[in-house]
């Protein structure tokens, strides 16, 4: 992660929108809310399916603008605005989920909840994205029109947008993505024609223990290919530790435990009660090191709300089209409203008042804080690079042990709920706030009218907050969600909601293996300062700490996709480097090529997520054992892995074919 100051554009350069402000064009349409809130609903359920299977998210903000100009352009009279706004709340949904299935599901994992209440995770939800988007409606002028940070997700939206003219054939990457994803989803799920985990273990000696593992899972691939060989090869080294050394190195001093049936849940045994422990130790220092590393930019960003809220928007009538903000005293009012149902919900968990009280307080003043460190980073490094679980970690950590001191430990799952209820709020608004920010550059760049696009950033939350509990009862029913059982051996591992239930539950008292913890702290410190290093020789490499926390908390087998998908990106980007054409013309084809890539990626990780849902839905509501083509598949995990190779060399080679057919051109 790169927190260098980016250079401020001169004041007196003057900023040049795409449609400029004299320009009056259909923008807040009913088209365009329908298909922004039936859009935010879709990829909200997907991103909810997805993080808690693979402990990570993606930004579908592309994505949603290519499918958007596609069914626009179906209509007589559409334009670049009205894309810019169906792919505002349809983003803002997927960025929803994320700060949901971060937190909330640690209510259900620690037993405090037996299903996910719908009103009030819906009223987590929405009170967190809408007081996340509240928040930075002030910074837009701050961070956007004065700073001009780059906020690098929000240019290629705008870039893909302007060409538009491509979305309908572009769009056929996306479909073709998602069919393939789905396909193999419900190959592998519903009709069990393969096992979706391929894994290999020994135990040579009664101490030394051999592992590999490798999910089946394309949508893996996707999220590898998307992220990059950097951040991938990171995820994958906190694997290796944990699967390679402390596993190993566990088992060779103490023995195997007893009770396991094989090597491969012997090591599964290990990891769950002892070595995945080191993530949690990872993330808190992980976290610690964001807020001590971001202190310039916590001030800056800090100010710079705190100035804006202070101003004001100035007379909204008076002001240019691409210049109207939501007026300040309408963000304020919305902010105390948004406070009250958040209050409710603490004082009927909890049931104290003072401490309802300072709940809420910590929510507020901890939600402002990281909404707008969110959203400086967002636009310092991107969305993908943002510290949120990070943030949200050293919010609970804070919350626990203040909470810990007022209530004491008498009735510690309260406790520990109730720091996960403030820290659900806060990690929803800071996941909305950078990417609204960079929703708010691209229509900037664009020449949107603010207001337009705040107000369907609500919509986008306010759709997806609707049908997250729904979607997470259905998950929770048809999969489970947690550790697996012998009734849900393929449980949702739920990494992040995991690892905050860990942190709040240890704080008080939940027999958290602190010895673990700390070694896991010690392996954080050290990758701290090998970054650091790199970071001074100014290395094209680098190591974000959290990134190989959440390798060292992951399953190996989700590790090692990702970094299979990191290897297809540095095998492309090899490939793009090799040529030796036209610089236009290579640039162009480069350009289309990586888009391409893209929305296929986009394409396997929504279509898989979907179709996992739609599988969890028919668990619930019919028996779909009938599906089931073979009890037992006699190919075992080869199948799968031999499919599982083609697609993977099919993502390759179809990249490499757009490239190719575009530098003819």
């Amino acid at each position: 992660m790169n927190e260098t100051q980016p250079a401020k554009s001169a004041s007196t350069e003057e900023h040049k929108p795409y449609i400029g402000a004299e320009q009056k064009l259909p923008e807040l349409t009913l088209k365009a809310v329908l298909l922004g809130a039936g859009l935010s609903i879709i990829l909200s359920a997907a991103n909810a399916y997805f993080g808690l299977f693979a402990g990570l998210t993606v930004s579908a903000s592309i994505p949603a603008a290519v499918i958007s100009m596609a069914v626009l352009r179906l209509f007589k009279n559409s334009n670049i605005l009205e894309n810019n706004l169906v792919q505002t709340a349809a983003s803002a949904g997927e960025s929803l989920a994320a700060g949901v299935i971060f937190t909330i599901p640690a209510l259900i994992i620690m037993g405090y909840w037996e299903e996910f209440n719908y009103w009030e995770t819906t009223l987590i939800a929405m009170t967190g994205g809408v007081l996340g988007i509240l928040f930075t409606i002030p910074l837009r002028q701050a961070l956007i029109v004065k700073e001009n940070l780059k906020f690098p997700e929000g240019v290629a939206t705008s870039e893909v947008l302007k060409t538009g003219e491509t979305g309908g054939k572009a769009v056929k990457y996306l479909i073709w993505g998602g069919l393939v994803g789905g396909l193999f989803k419900i190959s592998e799920s519903a009709l069990n024609l393969w096992n979706g985990l391929f894994e290999q273990a020994t135990l040579i000696n009664n101490r030394v223990y051999l592992y590999f593992g490798l999910n089946l899972s394309p949508a893996l691939v996707a999220v590898g290919y998307i992220v990059g060989l950097n951040i991938a090869f990171l995820v994958f080294l906190g694997g290796a530790i944990s699967w390679y050394v402390a596993i190993p190195a566990y088992i060779a001093v103490l023995g195997p435990p007893e009770g396991a049936a094989s090597p491969e849940e012997m090591g599964i045994m290990v990891w769950s009660s002892q070595i995945r422990y080191l993530g949690v130790g990872g993330m808190i220092v992980g976290g610690l090191w964001a807020l001590i590393s971001l202190k310039d930019s916590l001030t800056t960003a800090f100010k710079s709300g705190v100035e804006a809220f202070r101003q004001g928007s100035g007379n909204f009538r008076n002001q240019v089209r691409t210049e109207m903000d939501t007026p300040m005293s309408w963000v304020i009012i919305a902010i105390g409203v948004m406070i009250v149902p958040v209050f409710a919900i603490y004082l009927r968990e909890i049931h104290d008042v003072a401490i309802t009280g300072l709940m809420a307080l910590i929510m507020v003043v901890a939600g402002f804080l990281f909404s707008a460190v969110a959203g400086y980073m967002a636009g310092l490094v991107g969305s993908s690079n943002n510290p949120i679980s990070g943030v949200t970690i050293a919010t609970i950590l804070g919350s626990s042990l203040l909470l810990l001191f007022l209530m004491g430990a008498d009735d510690p799952t309260r406790g520990a709920a109730a720091a996960i209820l403030i820290g659900a709020v806060v990690c929803c608004a800071a996941a909305i706030a950078g990417d609204n920010m960079q929703d708010l550059k691209a229509g900037y760049i664009l020449g949107a009218t603010p207001y337009k696009q705040q107000i369907m950033q609500v919509v986008g939350v306010v759709s997806g907050a609707l049908v997250i509990a729904p979607v997470l009862n259905y998950l929770l029913i048809g999969y489970g969600i947690g550790a697996p059982t012998p009734e849900q051996p393929e449980a949702l591992a739920a990494p992040q909601a995991t690892l905050m239930q860990s942190v709040a539950s240890g704080i008080f008292g939940g027999g958290i293996p602190w010895d673990m913890v700390s070694i896991g702290a010690g392996i954080a410190v050290v990758i701290i300062v090998i970054d650091q290093y790199l970071k001074n020789k100014n290395s094209d490499f680098r190591m974000p700490v959290l990134a190989v926390a959440v390798g060292l908390y992951l399953p190996l087998e989700l590790d090692t996709s990702i970094f299979v998908g990191g290897l297809i990106a540095w095998l492309v980007n090899r490939y793009f480097g090799k040529q030796n054409k036209n610089k236009e013309a290579h640039s162009d084809a480069v350009d289309k090529a990586s888009n391409a890539g893209l929305l296929l990626a986009s394409g396997l990780i929504t279509g898989e997520a979907l179709m996992g849902i739609f599988i969890a839905i028919g668990i619930v509501v019919i028996d779909l054992s009938a599906l089931r083509v073979f009890e037992n598949p006699p190919g075992g995990s080869y199948t799968g892995l031999a499919i599982f190779v083609l697609v993977v060399a099919g993502l390759y080679y179809l990249i490499r074919k757009v490239y190719q057919e575009n530098i003819r051109k």
